[in-house]
């Protein structure tokens, strides 16, 4: 059955790639928004409020952060259309593993993620940041931030599927602008009033943005936040990811 689910989940994975593909515009805005926004954040609005040392330092690991909270609406509309479209009435009507389609659909955009990590990080690298703390310290800040997104995904396939329409889910993704902007990615909670600094140091986001911050060695960095990184993420797993593929199931019925 494992196997069966396996294969079932590899096969949506390569139709989502082929969209790619024909989509490919798509794809660049995907990759290029997080650096518009990187450079945005750096040399024109500015920011930094309480940072101490070089705010560059402090801002690319948390557009980092950032990034993989953005950028969920793509996933969200695949889903919507194929149930609307009647791609999952087809779907159905073959011996496939429940739930396939949506693993699917998520390992693309994780893969697609992992590039956008990989381009935002060679931009900074271009701008004259070094991450410290060798290769296996930027190999586990990656992986911290996958985790992040791939939990983040799973909330968006779980609402994107509540929604039920394309034209929801936009409505539906305004939803994501406060974990990201009520987080530390651009600015340090200590510079906000006490509610509101508060209520950013309990944003999962914060917790990941700064231990991938002490993962790259960012000077005042508070450490002994990587269990909260990896532990707010699989738990909101543990709740969104049997919800999507439920109600994924109820739909398609």
């Amino acid at each position: 059955m494992t196997a069966h689910a396996l294969t079932d989940s590899w096969t949506m994975t390569r139709r989502e790639l082929a969209r790619w593909g024909r989509q490919p515009v798509q794809l660049v805005v995907n990759l290029v928004f997080p650096v518009m926004l990187l450079l945005m954040f750096g040399y024109l609005v500015g920011g930094g409020r309480g940072v101490s040392g070089e705010y560059r330092d402090y801002l690319i690991p948390g557009m980092l952060a950032l990034t993989m909270a953005f950028g969920l609406e793509g996933t969200m509309l695949a889903v919507t259309q194929d149930l609307n479209k009647g791609v999952i009435d087809r779907f159905r009507s073959m011996p496939m593993a429940n739930g396939a389609v949506l693993v699917g659909r998520s390992a693309a955009d994780m893969l697609q993620s992992t590039a956008g990590l990989i381009v935002l990080i060679g931009v900074g690298a271009a701008l004259g940041w070094r991450p410290g703390g060798g290769p296996a310290a930027l190999l586990a800040a990656v992986g911290l931030l996958l985790l992040f997104r791939f939990a983040m995904l799973w909330i968006g396939i779980h609402l994107a599927l509540v929604a039920g329409k394309p034209e929801m889910v936009q409505a539906v993704q305004i939803l994501v602008w406060p974990v990201g902007f009520l987080s530390n990615a651009l600015a340090a909670p200590g510079s906000m009033p006490g509610w509101l600094g508060t209520v950013v140091e309990w944003n999962p986001m914060s917790h990941t943005a700064t231990a991938v911050r002490d993962l790259f060695g960012v000077p005042g960095t508070e450490s002994g936040h990587a269990w909260a990184a990896v532990v707010w993420p699989l738990a909101l797993l543990a709740v969104f990811f049997p919800l999507a593929v439920r109600r994924f199931a109820r739909l398609s019925r």
